[in-house]
């Protein structure tokens, strides 16, 4: 599970990698991210208004793509 402080550190590279994780989040959904006063929050939001999920399963979806990037981007180095 990704906590919101990691989230909030690391925003700029998620926010990057985002579209690619999921194919509905949009340009102007991350800018009301960008906007958001807790990021985490707002991208949880975010995941369960376009995906469907409860808040939970949205949660967990962030740190899975999180961690599957850590974990390739430790093979890569």
């Amino acid at each position: 599970m990704m906590n919101k402080a990691i989230f909030e550190e690391k925003w700029k590279l998620i926010r990057s990698l985002s579209t690619g994780w999921w194919s509905l989040m949009a340009e102007y959904d991350l800018e009301k991210v960008d906007k958001a006063e807790v990021k985490f929050d707002k991208y949880v939001t975010m995941l369960q208004v376009k995906y469907g999920y409860t808040r939970q399963k949205a949660r967990e979806e962030v740190g899975k793509r999180w961690a599957e990037y850590e974990a390739q981007s430790k093979i890569n180095s």
